[in-house]
């Protein structure tokens, strides 16, 4: 990873973005059409964000960033990456659960799993065990993409029988090579004793930028980086999380709870709470002999007051707007991938917009790690054709958001043939197949008030960060050398300009003395 002295500027990143891109093209891509899938080569054509990833990991340094993909890619056609399911693993391995993905660290970086017990070194299966980590990583990279994972390698009860040297230099290399700036920290919990000598062959393998990352821990400092509400009892924490298959393990997203009141579940009771909320518009949007109208999906029940329509408007005035787009299938999703919340008033309020990019009617519903903490409304109804709906988010009493905090957006397409009249909703998400539905996660960014940055500064030296200050940090230190980095070229175009004006008054002192020569003459 590119560190402060070597801070691209935009412009610089754009350059470097396009000459790999053509490198790749004229160097690697000809007559080695069948060497890579091009499903990756057309992603790496198309988005900036992968190739500056490269780069970023290899520090812009682009013949270094060029051999990355061409090892990445190379990998990912031999393990069929971009085709690999759940039905290509064998079900022991997921049945097992020495691998998987569940809960947050204190940076809100998605902790990864490893518990070290559960492997046995056997050469007959190590083959599908690579495809298992592969799978697991490329189905996070999808969901969460630009998001980093904390690794945790569990040997609690582990011995030298667990130790594959082969299967741990595949996980390296993963993070390595194959997937950039994807590990945020590797967290080795409880390693015991008899395992040094392998590690310290391990750390020749991992390089000076991922050695720093590597974290030796025990139960009584590993809640430094991981709080109790993600760590199981035995680790000190509270989690009673009990990984079991199927399904496969993932955030634990929940409804959230309305303005009105919570939503229960996804049963009768969820149904009328839903058909009671939007009755009237959903009637009409569903009228067979009513023409589809482009128009924004309000919640207003029928006889309710201009007034009460003011204060449903209202509601939205105070909500943090989105700037950003993901665009689905289904709805494109404002924001594309956070809601910002603040401690200030103002801050405590985010605004989601929904909008139907289809030709028939989608049913969507809003889902939450957090459901205790946030309001949301709508948080399940449906989209007319080419509309939008506005679904506020806000922070409910006096709790604070946080960075493990996620939501769950949720569609699917309804076809004409649905009827007329109000859909039982949760009747539709019961039977819809899971292959229809879009889904998106938002994650949550906590913005810090002036008077807690400079609280974290005063407290904290600049040398040893606390985890709420470290992006800031890191941000100071770039802005630092970048400042630096443009002091030394004022410097440089400075000292330049001195030489020239002694240059040039040389070259008048030249001048006035030939004039002289030519007039004593």
């Amino acid at each position: 990873m590119a560190d402060a002295g070597q801070l691209e500027s935009e412009q610089d990143i754009d350059s470097k973005i396009q000459e790999t891109r053509q490198r790749f093209k004229d160097e690697y891509i000809q007559d080695s059409s069948d060497k890579y899938d091009s499903r990756d080569v057309e992603r790496l054509l198309d988005d900036d964000a992968l190739v500056e990833a490269y780069l970023t990991w290899r520090m812009f340094v682009v013949e270094d960033a060029l051999k990355m993909i061409d090892d990445s890619f190379q990998w990912r056609k031999e393990y069929t990456l971009n085709d690999l399911s759940e039905s290509s693993i064998p079900r022991w391995m997921f049945e097992t659960g020495a691998v998987y993905l569940h809960g947050y660290d204190k940076e809100g970086h998605k902790l990864f799993w490893f518990k070290v017990k559960l492997h046995i070194k056997d050469a007959k299966s190590i083959l599908d065990k690579k495809k298992y980590v592969a799978f697991w990583l490329e189905r996070y990279a999808k969901r969460e993409p630009g998001m980093p994972l904390t690794v945790i390698f569990d040997m609690s009860e582990s011995g030298i029988s667990n130790i594959d040297m082969d299967f741990v230099k595949y996980i390296i290399n993963c993070f390595k090579v194959y997937y950039p700036k994807f590990l945020s920290k590797m967290i080795m919990y409880e390693m015991p004793w008899i395992m040094n000598a392998a590690w310290k062959i391990v750390k020749t393998w991992l390089g000076p930028e991922a050695i720093s990352k590597l974290k030796f821990v025990s139960k009584n400092d590993v809640q430094t980086y991981v709080s109790p509400e993600h760590l199981p009892p035995y680790m000190g924490g509270t989690d009673q999380f009990q990984y079991s298959y199927p399904p496969l393990p993932d955030d634990d997203f929940q409804s959230p709870i309305c303005e009105n009141g919570p939503v229960l579940s996804e049963d009768e009771s969820e149904a009328k709470e839903v058909e009671s909320e939007c009755r009237e518009s959903l009637d009409s949007s569903f009228n067979a002999d009513q023409p589809i109208r482009l128009k924004k999906v309000n919640f207003i029940e029928d006889g309710v007051k201009q007034d009460d329509s003011d204060r449903a408007d209202n509601r939205l005035k105070g909500a943090r707007r989105p700037l950003t787009t993901f665009k689905g299938s289904l709805l494109h999703v404002s924001p594309s991938e956070e809601l910002s919340f603040g401690s200030r008033d103002t801050e405590k309020k985010c605004l989601v917009i929904l909008h139907n990019v289809t030709k028939d009617h989608v049913a969507f519903k809003v889902r939450t790690t957090a459901p205790e903490k946030y309001r949301v409304k709508p948080s399940s109804s449906t989209c007319e054709p080419g509309a939008s709906v506005d679904i506020v988010v806000s922070l409910h009493g006096g709790y604070q958001a946080s960075p493990q905090d996620r939501f769950l957006v949720m569609a699917a397409e309804m076809e004409a043939s649905a009827g007329a009249g109000s859909p039982d909703l949760a009747l539709f998400w019961k039977e819809v197949p899971k292959a229809k539905v879009m889904e998106h996660r938002l994650r949550c960014h906590v913005l810090e008030s002036p008077k807690s940055i400079l609280s974290n500064l005063s407290d904290s030296p600049l040398g040893t960060p606390t985890p709420d200050t470290q992006d800031l940090h890191t941000t100071l230190i770039r802005v630092m050398a970048y400042t630096s980095r443009l002091e030394q070229k004022v410097e440089m175009c400075l000292w330049v300009q001195k030489v020239l004006l002694v240059l040039t008054s040389l070259l008048l002192a030249f001048s006035f003395f030939t004039v002289y020569l030519l007039w004593t003459s």
